[in-house]
């Protein structure tokens, strides 16, 4: 005969282990996916970054974008020693002068550093006056020389004006073309998608018909030539908005071709069927069902769509088909380094491509840790 062990837990009694979290939203899931991403996480500090740093240009644009100093002029470089060699605690830089001897290349004056003069450097320093967001008056900079004094951390172009504080100032625009074209070419390029993927039939047929004619075009030398419409003495407000209303016109196709591809899929779902068999409406269907389903798809291809738009508006500026001056854009910055002696005797104006080069990778970078969180296999 068995013995029964009094002294047992009962079943009803036993420990449940519970999770270590509790039910977890979607968001909250792409989050965490998202953090254990270094390069993800990288490029969202990164891509937030340079969004703080358009937003507020003025502010962290340590000179006036238009003033003019000397010439083709070096970096100047922060340095923590007087002219004697001694240490010292406040970080200073040392002015620029021109000096008798020409370059052999250019026969510009040599700038050379002035080590009897130098700037005392600070954060929150006054500087050139602007006025924030348009509307508020203000003469506070980031950083720059206490006194006031011209500094140039990324030297000058040839008209003597301080490429960095260029540099700041035309991420605005670049980075505002990118955001507007990437939104345009979203809204439109989803919603086609979505609509020719859903209803099918003879309408995606004809619809697909179109898509592929505008993805036929050679975008390149379409957008010279559109842009090349626009009359010089056009406002420059003008011009940029063509120039937006161009990329953006040629840049939705693909994303519809994806979005489609998505759209086809998930038509044939078990909930969707579910959907049309108790009578949904076909709006509500596509925004209640299909839309969040593919958001995650939409916001990796935009992530990864910015980078190419900010590539495309730096190399059209470089030719002059983008911004125009008085405005300021890494690729109208570009112009100047359309010649090799110049690159060779001032490479410091190649710059902007650093400006590029960082954007490119946050976003990218963002866009792959995104492209691994949402994916839920």
């Amino acid at each position: 005969m068995l013995a029964f062990d009094s002294s047992a837990t009962p079943p009803t009694e036993l420990a449940v282990k519970k999770p270590s979290h509790g039910s977890e939203s979607y968001l909250a899931l792409v989050w965490r996916r998202l953090r254990r991403s270094w390069t993800g996480m990288a490029g969202l500090i990164l891509v937030g970054l340079l969004i703080l740093m358009a937003v507020f240009a003025d502010f962290f644009a340590p000179m006036d974008p238009k003033a003019t100093d000397v010439g083709f002029a070096p970096p100047q470089v922060m340095s923590f020693h007087d002219k004697d060699g001694n240490f010292v605690f406040q970080p200073r830089v040392y002015a620029l002068s021109d000096s008798e001897e020409l370059d052999t290349v250019t026969f510009q004056p040599i700038v050379g550093m002035d080590y009897d003069n130098p700037r005392l450097l600070g954060f929150f320093v006054k500087g050139a006056e602007y006025k924030l967001f348009g509307l508020i008056p203000a003469d506070r900079h980031f950083f720059g020389s206490t006194d006031g004094q011209p500094v140039h951390f990324l030297g000058t172009d040839k008209f003597g004006r301080d490429v960095l504080s260029r540099a700041i100032i035309g991420s605005r625009i670049s980075l505002m073309i990118a955001l507007t074209v990437v939104f345009i070419v979203t809204l439109i390029g989803t919603t086609v998608g979505m609509v020719s993927g859903y209803f099918g039939g003879t309408f995606d047929i004809w619809l697909q018909r179109f898509v592929e004619l505008v993805l036929a075009f050679p975008q390149l030398p379409l957008y010279l030539a559109l842009t090349s419409l626009i009359p010089v003495t056009a406002p420059t407000n003008v011009f940029l908005a063509f120039v937006i209303i161009v990329m953006s016109a040629l840049g939705w196709a693909q994303m519809s071709r994806e979005v489609r591809g998505k759209t086809l899929a998930l038509a044939r779902i078990d909930y969707v069927r579910a959907a049309m068999a108790v009578g949904a409406t076909d709006k509500r269907i596509i925004i209640q069902h299909i839309f969040p389903n593919v958001m995650s798809h939409v916001i990796v291809a935009v992530t990864l769509h910015i980078p190419s738009v900010v590539l495309l508006e730096s190399f059209l500026g470089f030719l002059g088909f983008a911004v125009k001056p008085p405005l300021i854009s890494w690729g109208l910055m570009l112009q100047d380094t359309a010649t090799y002696s110049v690159i060779g005797s001032y490479p410091w104006i190649l710059a902007p491509v650093g400006f590029v080069l960082v954007t490119v990778f946050a976003f990218n970078a963002l866009g792959d840790g995104l492209r691994d969180a949402v994916d839920p296999y």
